[in-house]
């Protein structure tokens, strides 16, 4: 009895397959990939504040110089033609950044000199190794694109424009219940409300290192590092120009008050090309320098008259050299 039961027990037909493992490590695969990603905390990423407010002051930068140079090309035209368009102008250059940078995910000149660019923080991955160097994510959508030019360029050409036209109609000098003073006045309250916002972002900003402006965390653009390597390479060279000019400087007024005396005249002299010159010299002529003199003084008794510069640089250089009395002319 006791053997057909153990036959029974090891009939073929209850044997597992010989996939059975493959089937239980497919099931457990998720289960342990979980666990995995549970037990690894979130990598925090750290992105430079000097660079990104770097960032943004070097694209101010660029749309002044871009606006300099297109402004020369109007400047034999009648003057103040351009002031009258130049909120048109400034958002004719911001749409040419945006169309030539974030457009076509590039970065924009300010933060492509400071390695960064724009990354969607929606679909960027939060854990895990995948995020390590802050290069992980992809970059912005068609719609998040689009809006940050329409917040950029068409919000502040329309805010400059309601601005200018407010003020030339003189909303606020209007009656006290008229529909401009209304009107006014919810401008200015805005006004008021969108820079305490920006205050707000700007405190929140310097604390986590993210969006430096309101457009940026509304679209939740996150500025990242384009590149894992960057040469910080820092040139000495306009530093070393500037100390060489200084020091120049500084050596020429050293030396300048010692170029009319005597001394420098006669090491000059051989190389000097009226050396051979008649010995006849002009009574009205400095002794010193043989030029006019400037703010003559005149010696007493030998009644001559000397540059002021030229006497008193006589005097201090050479001890012996003797003044009775000098009065000025």
């Amino acid at each position: 009895m006791e053997k057909e039961t153990l036959t029974a027990s090891s009939s073929p037909s209850d044997a597992p397959s010989v996939d059975a493992w493959v089937h239980a490590y497919q099931s457990l695969l998720p289960l342990w990939r979980s666990f995995i990603d549970s037990s690894q905390p979130p990598i925090p990423i750290s992105i430079s504040r000097v660079n990104q407010v770097d960032a943004a002051r070097l694209d101010v930068e660029m749309s002044g110089m871009l606006k300099e140079q297109l402004v020369k090309v109007f400047s034999l035209m009648k003057p103040g033609f351009l002031f009258q368009y130049e909120p048109e102008l400034d958002a004719f250059l911001e749409f040419l950044i945006w169309r030539f940078s974030i457009w076509v995910d590039k970065p924009t000149p300010g933060n492509a000199l400071m390695n960064l660019r724009y990354r969607d923080e929606r679909a960027a991955p939060v854990r895990g190794k995948e995020v390590r160097t802050g290069l992980e994510g992809p970059g912005l959508t068609i719609s998040q694109k689009i809006w940050y030019c329409f917040a950029t360029v068409g919000g502040q050409y329309i805010w400059a424009r309601l601005q200018s036209f407010s003020a030339f109609r003189r909303w606020g000098d209007s009656g006290q219940r008229s529909l401009a003073r209304h009107a006014w006045i919810l401008i200015q309250r805005v006004e008021g409300l969108y820079r305490a916002a920006s205050f707000g972002n700007l405190l929140i900003f310097l604390y986590t290192g993210r969006y430096r402006n309101i457009i940026e965390r509304v679209l939740r653009a996150r500025l990242v590092y384009g590149s894992p390597h960057m040469n910080r390479a820092v040139s000495f060279e306009y530093m070393n120009r500037q100390l060489v000019w200084n020091e120049f400087s500084e050596m020429l007024l050293l030396l300048l008050p010692l170029l009319n005396s005597s001394s420098m005249k006669k090491f000059l002299l051989p190389f000097s090309k009226d050396k051979f010159s008649g010995s006849t010299a002009d009574d009205t002529a400095c002794p010193i320098c043989q030029a006019n003199p400037t703010i003559p003084f005149l010696a007493l008794p030998c009644q001559h008259r000397y540059c002021y510069y030229c006497l008193r640089t006589q005097c201090a250089a050479a001890r012996h050299f003797d003044v009775l009395d000098v009065m000025s002319q």
